[in-house]
């Protein structure tokens, strides 16, 4: 039998049975460690904000934030961002930039083996 996830949100709960299932049938580990840091506690969670990505990923890269993406910063580069969750102003500094704002799902959907996919916590 499974551990059961202890989680209040239903949505973070249903992402990350998904990510496992995706991270055995494809043999994708990354997914698998997104599944982690999403199942950790909401103080063990680092925001990530947009100068980080910007700083650390190259123009062009597909990053997976596990947590909120925050607007403090700048992007001046195109990127695709995951995250399982954006601040307003966050999604559109990332669209500003020529950059793709998508939900980890969308992602998992699009990349199901992982490849090319960065993870940025």
């Amino acid at each position: 039998m499974p551990p059961s996830i202890r989680k209040g949100n239903s949505d973070l709960v249903r992402v990350v049975v998904e990510l496992r299932r995706a991270a055995r049938a494809h043999r994708a580990p990354i997914w698998a460690r997104v599944a982690d840091r999403l199942e950790r506690a909401r103080h063990q969670q680092t925001p990530v904000n947009v100068g980080h990505l910007d700083r650390l990923a190259t123009a062009d890269a597909t990053v997976v934030v596990p947590g909120k993406l925050l607007a403090d910063g700048r992007l001046s580069k195109p990127i695709t961002v995951a995250a399982f969750a954006y601040s307003a102003e966050a999604r559109q500094k990332v669209r500003a930039a020529g950059g793709t704002a998508l939900s980890i799902p969308e992602l998992l959907h699009t990349k199901p083996d992982g490849a090319g996919v960065r993870l940025l916590a």
